[in-house]
């Protein structure tokens, strides 16, 4: 069967309060790239069912991850992950494996859980050790500089990668926080820390999820 003109792009959602969530933009940035989005409930046995049916994947922001999966701690201080929601999500990253052409967009914490499903480490609470951590929480405007562009981006975080294992580094922030991975053996397997859905800068905002689904037109 051949892929759909117009690609079925799944895009997470967050969990709060018993209820599954996710902020238009992501689906509006999707549609204005020509993907078709749509939420994928967070149960980590329908993975395998949702990756056969999407010709891509979004994984959105949200809390902070939970770090005895990876074998350390989880910081006093985060704010961590619906448990849930970071099981389905490891599990979509699973299922991934091998399936080089099916792009992946990696938003914020989205980023965070690529960086340590390839092995990589987090720097878990941005306060205690950057000077200019203020720079990226609150929905800071700061600039980065890489492969993927140049520009002023939209930041929300308080963890940032440290080490990014198997992934390769392709934009930083003028102090040195890393601002996005990226896969060079597969076709698009991108994470940004910053968010590009509330991103004015073109390059580093639309662009992104126009690279994106142009990349699952072939999937």
């Amino acid at each position: 069967m051949a892929p759909l003109k117009s690609p079925l792009i799944g895009i997470t959602p967050d969990v709060c309060d018993q209820r599954w969530q996710v902020a238009p933009a992501y689906a509006a940035h999707v549609r204005a790239a020509g993907g078709v989005p749509i939420v994928l409930p967070p149960l980590p046995e329908m993975a395998e069912a949702y990756l056969d049916l999407v010709q891509g994947i979004i994984l959105t922001g949200g809390d902070d991850p939970v770090m005895e999966s990876f074998g350390v701690a989880t910081h006093p201080k985060a704010t961590p992950v619906d448990a849930q929601r970071q099981a389905f999500e490891i599990a979509l990253l699973d299922g991934l494996q091998g399936q080089d052409t099916k792009p992946l967009l990696g938003i914020c914490l989205g980023m965070q859980l690529m960086t340590l499903h390839a092995g990589g480490d987090l720097d878990q609470f941005l306060p205690e050790t950057l000077p200019t951590a203020q720079d990226h929480m609150d929905g800071a405007v700061h600039q980065i500089d890489g492969s993927l562009g140049c520009g002023p981006v939209h930041s929300h975080h308080r963890q940032a990668i440290r080490t990014p294992g198997s992934l390769k580094v392709v934009a930083e922030a003028p102090d040195g926080v890393i601002e996005a991975v990226s896969c060079p053996n597969r076709l698009f397997y991108v994470g940004v820390q910053w968010h590009p859905e509330r991103t004015e800068h073109q390059t580093l905002g639309q662009d992104l999820f126009d690279s994106m689904v142009k990349a699952a037109q072939g999937s």
